[in-house]
C-alpha cells in the first residue's frame, strides 16, 4: 500500500510504470484528488488535530443556519474529539456580516493562524464547495500557502469532482442519486431547473456533465442553468419551449437558499418565466438542508481524515 501510494502521487492519478523518475514538474500537475502534505520539520510534534469547514458564505442568516450549522455539526458529531472550526471565503460576505450586523466570522487564512497560534498541529481543511471552480482553487492555494505551517495539512476535495473516470468514483452520479428524492413528482409537461451559481474557472464545464449524468440517471425534465456562468435562463428557454413544457419548478443548487436563490431565482428568474408564460413553483431549501447530501460531505470529510492515519 504504501508503495502504491508513493507512486500514484496524490491517490487520483498513477503515473506509467516506465516513467521511472518523474521531475518535480510531473508529479506536481498530477497531484489530483485529497492534498495532503507532512511537514519534515515537524515530525516529532504531539498530534493535535482541528477541523476548518470552509465556505463561501452567506449574509441570510436563516440560510446559513438551515444549510451550513447542518453540515459543521454533522462533522462534529461524527469527530467529537476534534476541534472544528469554520470560515467563511467570501471575503465581501465576512466584511457585510461585520458592517451590518456585528458578526465576526473568521477568513481561512485567519482560521488557520488561529489554530497553529492554539498548538494545533495536524489539520483538514474540508471543502463545501459543489464543483472545483475559483473558490476551490483559492483552498490550494492556502493549501499550498499554509502547508509547512503545520505537521499535517489536508485539504479535502469538493462535493463533486470525480466523474466515473480512471476508475475514480462517480461523485456526480451520487450526487444526482442523492437529489433524486427532494425532486417534486414528475409530471406531464413538467420540468425543473437547478440554478448553480457558475464560475469563470474551466471547471464550469462541471455543469455539462451534471447535465448529461441527468438525462442518464433520471430520465425526465430536468435542467442546469447557472448565476453567473454558462448555461444561463436564456440558453434554457429554447428547449423548455421545444418540450413544450408549462410548468416549472425552480431548486437551488447551491449550499445555502440565500440571496441568489431567493433575489435571483425565486424573484427575477421566477418573473422571466411568468413572462414567458411558464406556471413557476420555487423550493427554497440548500443542499445543507438535504441529508443525503451531507452524507456525501461527510464522506468528503472521512476521505481527508483518511490521511491522518496512513501518514502519521
Amino acid at each position: 500500500m504504501k508503495q502504491e501510494k508513493q507512486a500514484a502521487y496524490g491517490r487520483g492519478y498513477m503515473l506509467h510504470a516506465e516513467v521511472r523518475q518523474a521531475p518535480a514538474a510531473l508529479v506536481r500537475a498530477t497531484q489530483l484528488g485529497v492534498r495532503s502534505y507532512c511537514c519534515p520539520d515537524m515530525a516529532t510534534l504531539p498530534n493535535k488535530d482541528a477541523v476548518i469547514v470552509l465556505c463561501f458564505g452567506t449574509t441570510h442568516t436563516v440560510a446559513a443556519h438551515a444549510g451550513i450549522t447542518p453540515v459543521v455539526r454533522d462533522i462534529q458529531a461524527a469527530y467529537p474529539h476534534m476541534r472544528v472550526e469554520i470560515a467563511f471565503t467570501s471575503h465581501i460576505v465576512v466584511s457585510r456580516l461585520a458592517r451590518t450586523q456585528g458578526r465576526n466570522v473568521l477568513l481561512p487564512a485567519e482560521a488557520l493562524q488561529k489554530l497553529r497560534q492554539e498548538g494545533y498541529t495536524r489539520v483538514l481543511m474540508i471543502s463545501l464547495d459543489i464543483i472545483p471552480g475559483v473558490e476551490y482553487a483559492y483552498k490550494l492555494a492556502l493549501w499550498e500557502e499554509y502547508k509547512t505551517s503545520f505537521k499535517q495539512l489536508v485539504l479535502s476535495t469538493p462535493l463533486l469532482y470525480w466523474m466515473g473516470q480512471e476508475a475514480q468514483r462517480d461523485d456526480i452520479a451520487d450526487f444526482i442519486r442523492a437529489m433524486e428524492p427532494a425532486l417534486p413528482p414528475a409530471e406531464n409537461h413538467g420540468a425543473v431547473l437547478w440554478l448553480a451559481h457558475g464560475t469563470p474557472h474551466p471547471a464550469n464545464a462541471y455543469y455539462s456533465v451534471i447535465q448529461l449524468r441527468l438525462q442518464e440517471i433520471l430520465r425526465r425534465q430536468v435542467y442546469l442553468y447557472s448565476v453567473e456562468g454558462w448555461p444561463n435562463l436564456a440558453s434554457v428557454l429554447p428547449v423548455l419551449r421545444a418540450q413544450h413544457i408549462q410548468t416549472v419548478t425552480l431548486m437551488p443548487l447551491m449550499l445555502v437558499a440565500g440571496e441568489h436563490a431567493r433575489n435571483d431565482m425565486a424573484t427575477a428568474d421566477r418573473r422571466q418565466l411568468e413572462r414567458a408564460g411558464f406556471h413557476v413553483r420555487t423550493y427554497l431549501h440548500g443542499l445543507g438542508e438535504n441529508e443525503a447530501v451531507r452524507r456525501l460531505f461527510l464522506a468528503r470529510v472521512r476521505e481527508a481524515r483518511e490521511y491522518l492515519h496512513d501518514e502519521s
